[in-house]
């Protein structure tokens, strides 16, 4: 958790549970953010927030973080009982608090995986985009996003959506606009947000509105272990999504795994395969990275396994990929 400071150190005095610090926002740019606090014993802690820009559309690509992912994933145990306040610590579990200190030092669960090698690779390679937390898009209306953004970029783990931001994100694609999903088990889980808390409902799927008729995968199969390298397809797509790096039909790059998204019954017909990890977790279970063309002229591409972004800092091949997405997709 480095960053460049945006305010002098100012001295809050005695903690307490329960005591509420103002963090007054000044003229900063759009972005991540984190309120640092050290004790006086040294232990160090973080308190991250998204600004929003002062209006949609300072600038022509968004990147979205997966707040409520991040909630979801948190196993702060608030009330006590030894087990962590979330569906992942138990099961029976379907509401989370909203706004609780996170574990770790106050560190998202998966941030430093997924999305926070993204906000580096932003940073190193001077992109400059409104960075957007989940209740902003579902606040907004489709026309209203697509009037704003050429492009909204989902660079980590998006599995909890409310039907707000579904509603918004799949009218923007209807009118046009591109998405670039870079996780996996993506608009995966139906959640409703009621006076502070979330609670999850039902798979989109289940719903009737399968994720892979947005995002053309979706979510299949996950595991630890192994994680193998992607594998080049042949497909329309690739002479420009792998130009410059080298790859051809049958080329290996990167490697994908943890959780796996494949194309189902309703994916759209003209989806690509670009690329593939066979059988990664057993016979069938194939990862597998896809682009697509809405007739609105909407651009739609997914990575379809975890660590596509962790290596994005790592490996050339990875960031010449996203560059060439980037400069395809962003465009106007």
């Amino acid at each position: 958790m480095n960053g460049v400071p945006v305010t002098p150190v100012r001295a809050v005095g005695q903690g307490r549970p329960g005591r509420v610090v103002r963090v007054r926002i000044g003229t900063w740019l759009s972005g991540l953010y984190f309120a640092r606090l050290r004790a006086a014993d040294g232990t160090v802690g973080f308190a991250p927030f998204v600004v929003r820009p002062r209006r949609l559309g300072e600038h022509r690509i968004a990147v979205v973080m997966p707040t409520l992912t991040w909630q979801a994933y948190n196993l702060r145990d608030e009330d006590g009982d030894g087990t962590g306040d979330s569906w992942y610590a138990e099961w029976r579990t379907k509401t989370v608090r909203l706004g609780r200190p996170f574990l770790s030092r106050g560190v998202p669960y998966n941030f430093r995986r997924y999305d926070l090698p993204f906000l580096n690779w932003l940073s190193r390679t001077h992109k400059n985009v409104d960075v957007l937390a989940q209740r902003d898009i579902a606040s907004a209306s489709p026309r209203a996003l697509r009037s704003a953004y050429s492009l909204i970029v989902f660079p980590g783990h998006h599995e909890y959506v409310t039907r707000g931001e579904y509603d918004a994100i799949e009218g923007y694609r209807y009118l046009g606009g591109r998405l670039m999903l870079l996780s996996a088990n993506n608009f995966f889980w139906e959640v409703v947000i009621r006076d502070g808390f979330m609670t999850k409902t039902k798979l989109w799927r289940d719903l009737g509105r399968p994720e892979a008729g947005l995002i053309g995968v979706q979510y299949l199969a996950n595991g630890k272990g192994p994680r193998m390298p992607w594998i080049v397809r042949r497909a329309p797509a690739s002479s420009w999504v792998f130009a410059g790096t080298g790859l051809r039909d049958g080329s290996t790059f990167a490697r994908g795994g943890v959780e796996i998204d494949r194309v189902a019954a309703a994916t759209p017909d003209d989806v690509q395969v670009l690329a593939e990890i066979p059988n990664l977790f057993g016979a069938g279970k194939t990862a597998q990275m896809t682009y697509y063309e809405h007739p609105s002229g909407a651009q739609v591409f997914a990575a379809g396994a975890f660590y596509f972004t962790r290596m994005i800092n790592l490996d050339p091949v990875v960031s010449r990929i996203v560059e060439n997405l980037w400069a395809r997709m962003g465009s106007r």
